[in-house]
């Protein structure tokens, strides 16, 4: 099976005309609020999306994993969710599918039909961008921002969504932005080859231990406007910030994954997306993330 866009679009539509929850959810978007913010050359906004808590809240402890079903295992999918099968020559097996708690209208998880752990940053992610022009691959480590960390996946989103990579297509200078980016455009050549392998052994330095660590890294893979691969990474500190933990009063129930990092900032609770401020977003990413243009 081929897998294009068009293909993409009519198993949404399919899903949603089924699937009371996915439906419910998709629709919930249209009315989801937004603010706008800027820091330094990024601009984005936060969105407040109730439908998220199941993400933003999960407990990814070793010992809350154990005792769930993962949801992301045939076994364990709703009757009304099907897949569409991909798979890489000399890579994995997948299953493309609709995400049921959508960040944005055109949202899919991209999940291993093997039950092993999030392990690094996916190739394979890179192969399925290059066959879905308009769309971006994003990879969340198992200490940032994943809800099931012991189940390999990526997801994928429209790229034109997404501040982050719009900036960074458009020639957008990484040292501007509040945290550190690292960004490639890739050519099918040798030297493409050498950047790809950086790209898949980049990683993050624990805040507390200062260890590095291949579960602390927000990535993305996308066709550019230019025909070129792009590569992004984004090295993490921390999985939470200060305030997910902080008394209610000062607690701001953000976790942030790529989509965060990308400029969408997810506050699933109406109080935290009326209060959050551009300072509050600050100290989000200095808790979280490796520090940029400050």
């Amino acid at each position: 099976m081929t897998i294009n866009m068009p293909l993409l679009d009519e198993m949404l539509r399919e899903q949603l005309k089924v699937w009371p929850l996915a439906a419910a959810n998709y629709s919930a978007l249209a009315s989801s609020e937004r603010r706008r913010f800027k820091i330094g050359s990024l601009e984005g906004a936060f969105q407040c999306n109730p439908a998220r808590i199941v993400s933003t809240g999960a407990s990814v402890d070793k010992s809350a994993i154990a005792e769930r079903p993962c949801f992301l295992c045939e076994a364990n999918r709703p009757d009304e969710q099907y897949a569409l099968p991909f798979s890489v020559a000399g890579g994995g097996e997948w299953d493309i599918l609709v995400n049921p708690y959508p960040i944005l209208p055109w949202h899919f998880t991209v999940a291993s039909k093997s039950h092993i752990p999030q392990k690094g940053i996916p190739l394979d992610m890179i192969v399925l961008a290059e066959r879905l022009p308009g769309a971006v691959m994003f990879y969340n480590g198992a200490r940032a921002g994943a809800s099931a960390p012991d189940h390999l996946h990526f997801q994928m989103v429209l790229k034109s969504e997404l501040p982050l990579i719009n900036y960074l297509e458009a020639g957008g200078v990484e040292d501007s932005l509040p945290y550190q980016v690292w960004h490639r455009r890739v050519t099918p050549d040798s030297e493409g080859m050498k950047i790809i392998r950086e790209f898949a052994s980049y990683r993050g330095v624990d805040r507390f231990s200062g260890a590095p660590d291949a579960d602390l890294v927000n990535s993305f893979a996308w066709m550019g406007d230019d025909g070129m691969l792009h590569l992004a990474a984004v090295p993490r500190t921390a999985h939470r910030p200060d305030c997910y933990s902080a008394p209610e009063g000062e607690r701001i129930m953000v976790s942030p994954g790529a989509i965060d990092v990308a400029g969408l900032i997810i506050l699933p609770r109406k109080d935290d997306f009326t209060r959050i401020t551009e300072t509050d977003l600050i100290k989000i990413f200095d808790d979280t993330m490796m520090i940029g243009y400050r």
